[in-house]
């Protein structure tokens, strides 16, 4: 029983640091598209 919590633990640890690097990601983009240097021609 002990080892199956530890395994649902493991997973959902897993799932929420993937959920903030997919977060981070997005931010990130949304940062470099709106601090894009923009050409003039």
């Amino acid at each position: 029983m002990k080892k199956l919590l530890f395994v649902l633990l493991a997973a959902a640890g897993v799932v929420f640091a993937k959920k903030k690097m997919d977060e981070s990601k997005t931010e990130q983009a949304l940062w470099a598209e709106a601090t894009d240097n923009v050409d003039r021609a």
